[in-house]
């Protein structure tokens, strides 16, 4: 994990994503992986992709975000989301509540981490988390507060979350991930978040809008992208979503989707597929047009 996120931030990427699944994927948990590239990393941003708010005390969850901001000099953004696997959930040994409740208790997670970053005294009582006289110090590098990314693209809670209290927004063609499967489901959300960021009268554009790609597979021809899904096949779960061609071809789909206001991209990319991570790189990456510079 160290030597690919070095290898991508001497590339130019702009984050390294960490997911939060301690059980099911058999990673490291991600907020010592963190920690770790925090200490060893030097430019690239860290971003939790995204910490499950089930699994940790919000207090602690806000010392732990804290103390890897300043660990990184100020490069954490803070991704939260309400977790989406009950077999993890049953392997961890703790409650599956449903989706509103859930939902429910990111807000507050929310609410109590970002008060405990004003440096003020915390009381707080909520449905689902109470906390007393707690204190954040010491507190972040940035201010007023890390970042905060909200993963998901539900239509009826998550995006008036976003609009809310998030700096980034992030979903994508994944189930886990708002079911945004066409450019049309995407367009269709970005008009709903922009709907909820007038009702808190908040200029759209403070969002960072962010799309996840649940496979990216680059290859010179259509002989070795065949060659190449070989050594790397797509699973069941990225197939749909997974974008896959030339460079040219990939070019061209990178950019309808930046045409939609897309202005981030999180890209998964197979274990060892060196070619397809310097290719978008050194090719693509830095050609996509933004439609107000053109």
């Amino acid at each position: 994990m160290l030597a690919e996120a070095l290898f991508i931030e001497e590339l130019g990427y702009d984050s390294v994503w960490i997911y939060d699944h301690p059980i099911i994927f058999g990673a490291a948990d991600c907020w010592i992986t963190l920690a770790l590239l925090a200490a060893t990393t030097k430019r690239i941003r860290l971003i939790a992709s995204v910490s499950g708010i089930c699994y940790r005390n919000p207090v602690l969850l806000a010392r732990m975000a804290a103390d890897v901001d300043r660990a990184s000099h100020g490069r954490l953004v803070l991704g939260l989301g309400i977790g989406d696997d009950p077999g993890e959930f049953e392997k961890l040994g703790i409650p599956f509540p449903g989706t509103r409740e859930r939902q429910a208790m990111l807000e507050e997670t929310i609410q109590i981490v970002q008060g405990l970053w004003r440096g003020e005294t915390l009381t707080f009582q909520g449905t689902h988390f109470q906390v007393q006289q707690a204190t954040g110090y010491p507190l972040p590098v940035q201010h007023p507060r890390v970042p905060l990314l909200i993963g998901g693209g539900g239509e009826r809670v998550t995006l008036r979350q976003v609009a809310q209290y998030a700096d980034m927004s992030n979903f994508g063609p994944h189930i886990w991930t708002g079911s945004a499967f066409s450019l049309e489901d995407a367009e269709r959300k970005y008009a709903v978040l922009n709907a909820y960021c007038e009702t808190f009268a908040r200029p759209y554009d403070t969002i960072l809008r962010s799309y996840y790609v649940p496979a990216l597979v680059i290859a010179r021809t259509q002989a070795e992208l065949a060659a190449k899904l070989l050594l790397y096949p797509l699973s069941e779960s990225t197939i749909r979503g997974s974008v896959v061609g030339t460079p040219e071809e990939v070019r061209v789909h990178f950019q309808r989707l930046v045409n939609l206001s897309i202005q981030y991209f999180v890209l998964c990319v197979s274990h060892g597929d060196t070619e397809t991570l310097e290719i978008f790189a050194r090719e693509i990456m830095l050609t996509i047009q933004h439609p107000e510079k053109r």
